[in-house]
């Protein structure tokens, strides 16, 4: 009391009635606030804390699928950049397997074709050489003949011819 005596001797402090009913309005006001306003406010307050919460759970839950999504989709494009890679790895097999079936088509064809030009080669060869006995012979035979001056039999006439071949095959060999 001693600070409401000093300000009411400074004249600061009016102790009247109209200040006593300002106390009892004010803290009438005050009561009547916090037993009907307040709760209101606060539970408002509260409901927009609550509803912010919830929006940032929210949007932390959409910034994860979100992120998920991502993963997901990253995963997608290395899956088909792996299939890329892996069809591509294939076709180069592929054209790689077809050059060499090309490759080794080719050159059994060039060795069948020379085979086949060394047998008609050989046959050629040996017709020649048969065409060559059979002259040799003729002219063997009409020599004879006529050395000898008679016909010989056909069996002796190949048994010279024959041997006259032997003869010539084997002093051609040894020569060459």
């Amino acid at each position: 009391m001693t600070l409401t005596v000093f300000l009411a001797a400074a004249g600061l402090l009016d102790l009247s009635l109209s200040f006593l009913v300002e106390i009892v309005a004010f803290l009438a006001m005050i009561l009547i606030l916090a037993r009907w306003v307040y709760p209101r406010v606060i539970a408002a307050a509260e409901g927009r804390q609550r509803q912010i919460a919830e929006q940032l759970e929210a949007a932390e839950k959409a910034r994860k699928e979100a992120e998920q999504r991502l993963k997901d989709a990253e995963a997608e494009v290395q899956k088909a950049r792996a299939q890329s890679a892996e069809i591509i790895e294939g076709a180069n097999r592929l054209a790689e397997q077809l050059r060499a079936d090309g490759r080794a088509k080719a050159e059994e064809d060039a060795r069948r074709i020379v085979e086949n030009a060394r047998r008609e080669i050989e046959a050629e060869r040996q017709k020649a050489l048969d065409s060559v006995r059979a002259e040799v012979a003729d002219l063997v035979v009409a020599a004879t003949e006529r050395v000898i001056g008679e016909s010989l039999d056909i069996t002796r006439q190949r048994q010279l011819i024959e041997r006259a071949i032997s003869e010539v095959t084997s002093n051609g060999r040894g020569r060459g």
